[in-house]
């Protein structure tokens, strides 16, 4: 099965975001090395348009080649969150976005009751709603039922690249839904892209794991193969795990 959003299909399974980088021109070079096809953009902190007085991300990287997806990073209450996604519609002309409301400014953890507030308030003014959330398998499941078309659990808090904390949890949203789920923060290098995949998730979202290493165009590159990598070792489906040393061959003498 293809990754489709909102009745787009996409070949790559990684989104990037374009916060943290240097410069735009190294936010490009990492978007070419990631394959990814979509890149998320924080309204409240990148110029799409709205200050003619800064540079422009339209002008590095094409809209008509990436899919950018604007977020409401930053956000701290539904009606701020709300209030960003219309100033994106405005200058995008596009109902897709990431809903972010955050509960505080240390932990950047999600503030559970204003995202769902903001998510069935943004689906019914005719949004597609791509949601970043915690990993409560209630509210992912109250998420999709509200309308969202992508619910994004994190591994572990923003930044922090810390990776996959609780996959219990993240199996069970997997197993429970019917729209993409998108590990979304907390991942901190290749290894836990894979894992994530190899969960079984549809699709991962980073940025600080590229844009904070040494070299964000080779992490990049990295990812993209971690990204397929996991994917494919779940469709293999991985052999049993065995408490007892199997040998490799068949139990016969190869000399006899």
């Amino acid at each position: 099965m293809p990754l489709i959003i909102d009745k787009k299909t996409y070949k790559s399974r990684l989104i990037i975001g374009s916060g943290k980088y240097k410069n735009f021109e190294e936010t490009k070079k990492a978007l070419e090395a990631s394959g990814a096809e979509m890149i998320t953009v924080a309204l409240k902190r990148t110029n799409l348009g709205q200050n003619d007085k800064q540079k422009n991300l339209l002008d590095y990287i094409d809209p008509n080649t990436y899919k950018i997806l604007p977020n409401t990073a930053g956000c701290f209450s539904s009606e701020d969150a709300i209030r960003v996604c219309l100033i994106a519609r405005e200058l995008l002309n596009d109902n897709l976005v990431k809903l972010e409301v955050l509960a505080d400014k240390e932990t950047l953890l999600p503030n559970e009751e204003e995202t769902l507030a903001a998510a069935k308030e943004l689906v019914q003014l005719g949004f597609s709603v791509m949601v970043y959330t915690t990993d409560n398998v209630e509210l992912a499941i109250e998420l999709e039922r509200v309308g969202c078309v992508s619910v994004m659990p994190l591994a572990s808090p923003i930044g922090t690249g810390q990776g996959i904390k609780n996959s219990n949890n993240l199996k069970n949203i997997i197993k429970n839904a019917n729209i993409p789920i998108i590990v979304d923060a907390g991942i901190g290098t290749a290894s836990d892209a894979t894992i994530a995949m190899e969960l079984g998730c549809d699709a991962v979202l980073l940025n600080s794991a590229i844009a904070m290493s040494d070299n964000p165009v080779q992490m990049a590159e990295a990812m993209k193969h971690a990204v397929i990598a996991g994917r494919k070792a779940f469709n293999a489906k991985r052999m049993k795990i065995s408490n007892i040393a199997i040998p490799s061959s068949k139990k016969t003498d190869a000399l006899s």
